[in-house]
């Protein structure tokens, strides 16, 4: 008997070991938990702190309707996003009377006068409305991206249970939690599926009919909430930031049962004695991304036409239609670490690596979660992610939740190419097109030039006007810097036909600098301004603590970024635009050029100004290194070096976006212990919610990035800093490995992209290249590096080679 006990036992030990076994290896693209966010804590009311427990719910997206899933056992709460959804309308913030003061103010500027230039640009260049409501715009017209509101399942009961495990997969993108309660197991499922544009949440229970729960939607104002049929509907108005009526949406939750009843009473749908439920939540504004109107006036039927479609389906059906779409693009890239498994809840992970420094298993997860988020938060035909994605669950969310054009939604797309999610970076492509029309109503009004000019900060209304102080509002870079990326996106997929119909907007974007580009009266050198280094400050010759100035490093590279890709892309393209292509090609060869600083650093500004924050959290005028091109370590020495003093006279702090940018200057400076020093930096586990300006960073018990507040852009910029660190092709050749961390010593990555449409596949061990593939799907000659050497690879288009032969 004794003998047979242990015969049993051993056998339940075995069985145990090999499904831990087989849940490690599968959990390598998972962030899994033993607790659930506690859905009873109401959120602070103030937009600018974040909320602790919604920093513990997982993040689920289908680029237009994002979910926040707390997993909560006795009331669920599903906090819920339209990426449309925003406050506000078209602003006018144009000041026809601008342009009329910029030589004055040039002039002050070119004779040192920082203090009269600075009043005068105050009192004449910035927006002749009310701006961004200084971050705070929900109630003023340039408005805010708001919650949809939350989603309440109240299951009437406080009885103990066991076995909690809930789960992200980053793969198939489905959360699930799991717990056990009086002998019934209890798994829901959650996810967003793209293809039926519908949220869907599946519970089931082990035992039939053990299913009780009443189902109720709300949010924190501008709502009212009916039943039609068996359904819910939300639905509301909210403001237009003039006293008026602004954006409609409505939302319906449609439940499907197996087994049991549903009753409509009220506000509330009550379920009783199911064995399965499904909810299918679909939702639709009237918002379309079309100047002027920007109004869609047949969104109720085609909402109704959607929920038709996805109520139609079973969830064995939704289910396989979302995963074979999700993983699809998630299964692209492959990244490991020495074999490393998940043995521990990721938030146990954190905090180990916080002590560790050296957990092989969190640098590849947290690469696939950046991945995930951006393929979450932008698909094709919506928007792109925001300052949070498409996730925020305040009324007023931090700097609105808006299009920051000073680095932040530059930052969001960095890894789009490389990362393999090329589909993704193409609602930032709309965006920009969408913004033509307005801007170039901005460069006429409030400059009286020719192009279009875009500002530090937009939002869905087409705003491009400058901001609400000369500090910050004033930055004129934005559309040269925003115009990368039609050029990287062509870089990197190759696609003529793209860069052919993205080609106006290069040229009207370089028109406008055209005409803004003065002559220093000094050197003659074209320089652009009035203008900030995005949101530093420095101390002029005059006693002034001053923003603006003429020539300041950024604009220069980023103008120069932007003309150089315009001449490019029309020799590409085989225009013949003569006239426009000549004056292009010598504004570029007159532009004031970066320049080295008698300590050695690049210089910000057109002279060495000493920084009022020498540990400044911005690092504009090193955008000719990353993620520009201008300056490398192989055709510019003296100019990288330069940049590396710049860099380490900032620090290794600032606040999450910083560290991300500060991991891929790093490693393109071929420095990779940095910049998995500063990684691990930004990894280490926070719960400062409230906003800093400095000193803040880290990484919140669900993976978000800690601006802080919780920012996307840091989750995007970290990711893309880490793939610089194993692959760069920013010059002629692709480099392998360039930037890999000795505690890196042995892994394997592929499904990267390099420009020239390459896909590149590697495998190293003991620090050293073992084995590299590398795929062409555009016939694009093909160069490699790899430890100092250079070689042609002859790869045919549509063929897949191995190049350490080449190497050796």
């Amino acid at each position: 008997m004794i003998s047979k006990k242990r015969h049993v036992i051993t056998l339940l030990i075995c069985l145990v070991q090999a499904s831990s076994a087989a849940a490690q290896t599968s959990a390598t693209a998972k962030i899994w938990y033993t607790k659930p966010a506690d859905a009873s804590v109401k959120d602070n009311p103030d937009g600018w702190v974040s909320d602790a427990e919604w920093l513990k719910a997982l993040p689920i997206g289908n680029g237009h309707i994002g979910a926040m899933v707390f997993g909560d056992v006795n009331r669920e709460r599903i906090q819920l996003n339209e990426m449309t959804l925003w406050s506000g309308s078209m602003d006018e913030g144009d000041n026809p009377e601008a342009a009329k003061h910029l030589p004055q103010i040039r002039e002050l500027l070119f004779q040192g006068k920082y203090k009269e230039a600075t009043e005068l640009t105050n009192k004449t260049q910035i927006t002749s409305g009310k701006g961004s409501g200084h971050g705070n715009g929900a109630n003023v017209p340039f408005g805010c991206s708001q919650t949809l509101g939350d989603l309440w399942l109240d299951f009437k009961t406080s009885l103990p249970y066991s076995g909690y495990y809930r789960e992200l997969d980053l793969i198939n993108g489905i959360a699930l939690s799991r717990f056990t309660r009086d002998g019934v197991t209890y798994t829901r499922e959650v996810f967003a599926s793209h293809p039926a544009k519908a949220l869907v949440i599946r519970l089931t229970a082990s035992k039939p009919g053990a299913i009780h729960f009443d189902v109720t939607i709300n949010r924190p104002e501008r709502f009212s909430t009916s039943t039609q049929g068996n359904a819910l509907v939300m639905e509301g108005i909210l403001n237009n930031g003039r006293g008026g009526d602004g954006m409609l949406y409505k939302t319906y939750v449609s439940p499907v049962l197996s087994g049991g009843t549903v009753k409509a009473t009220g506000n509330s749908l009550q379920i009783a004695n199911a064995t399965a439920v499904t909810l299918i939540v679909t939702v639709k504004t009237n918002y379309r991304q079309h100047y002027p109107d920007y109004i869609n006036p047949d969104y109720a039927n085609e909402l109704d036409n959607i929920t038709r479609k996805a109520t139609a389906q079973d969830y064995a059906t939704l289910k396989k239609a979302h995963i074979a779409d999700f993983s699809g693009f998630m299964k692209r890239v492959d990244f490991r670490l020495d074999g490393a498994a998940d043995k521990m809840p990721t938030d146990e992970l954190l905090q180990k690596n916080f002590e560790t420094k050296n957990e092989q298993i969190l640098y590849p997860l947290y690469f696939q979660f950046g991945r995930y988020l951006l393929l979450s938060s932008s698909r094709a035909g919506g928007l792109p992610a925001n300052l949070q994605g498409i996730w925020a669950n305040k009324i007023q969310t931090p700097w609105n939740g808006d299009y920051h054009t000073d680095i932040n939604v530059q930052m969001n797309y960095w890894p789009a190419e490389v990362a393999n999610l090329s589909e993704s970076h193409v609602p930032l492509m709309d965006l920009i097109a969408s913004m033509s029309e307005p801007g170039k109503k901005t460069g006429r009004i409030q400059y009286g030039m020719k192009g279009w000019a875009l500002h530090p900060i937009t939002n869905v209304w087409g705003y491009t006007s400058p901001g609400e102080s000369a500090s910050w509002g004033m930055h004129i870079g934005g559309g040269a810097w925003i115009m990368q990326h039609i050029w990287e996106h062509y870089n990197f997929t190759r696609d003529k036909a793209f860069l052919a119909k993205a080609y106006p907007l290069l040229k009207d974007a370089s028109l406008f600098y055209l005409d803004w580009l003065v002559p220093h009266p000094v050197t003659a050198k074209l320089v652009s301004g009035p203008s900030p280094s995005p949101e530093n400050t420095f101390k002029a010759p005059d006693g002034t603590h001053a923003q603006i100035s003429m020539g300041p490093s950024h604009d220069q590279q980023v103008i120069f970024n932007l003309f150089e890709n315009t001449l490019l892309s029309a020799k590409l393209l085989g225009l013949k635009d003569e006239a426009f292509l000549t004056s292009v090609q010598k504004a570029k060869d007159n532009l004031a050029r970066p320049a080295i600083g008698p300590d050695g650093r690049l210089m910000e500004w057109a002279e060495p100004f000493e920084e009022t924050e020498p540990l400044h959290r911005h690092l504009s005028h090193l955008f000719a290194f990353y993620p520009g091109n201008e300056i490398t370590i192989d055709k510019t020495p003296e100019l990288a070096a330069a940049v590396k003093k710049s860099l380490e006279a900032r620090g290794d702090a600032g606040v999450g976006w910083t560290y991300a940018w500060k991991i891929a200057l790093w490693a393109r400076l071929h420095d990779g212990d940095r910049a998995l020093s500063i990684l691990n930096n930004q990894l280490r586990p926070t719960h400062v919610t409230g906003t800093l300006y400095s000193g803040g960073g880290g990484t919140y018990y669900n993976l978000f990035d800690a601006c802080p507040p919780f920012q996307i852009d840091g989750n995007f910029g970290v990711i893309a800093g880490m793939a610089e660190m194993l692959l760069q092709s920013h010059e002629d050749y692709i480099q392998l490995l360039p930037a890999l961390p000795s505690a890196w010593n042995n892994g394997r990555l592929s499904g990267l992209v390099a420009r020239g449409n390459f896909v590149v596949d590697m495998e190293w061990a003991g620090g050293k290249l073992k084995k590299a593939q590398v795929l062409s799907r555009s016939g694009a000659p093909c160069k490699v590096r790899y430890a100092g050497k250079t070689v042609d690879v002859p790869v045919k288009k549509g063929q897949k080679v191995s190049i350490e032969k080449y190497l050796n």
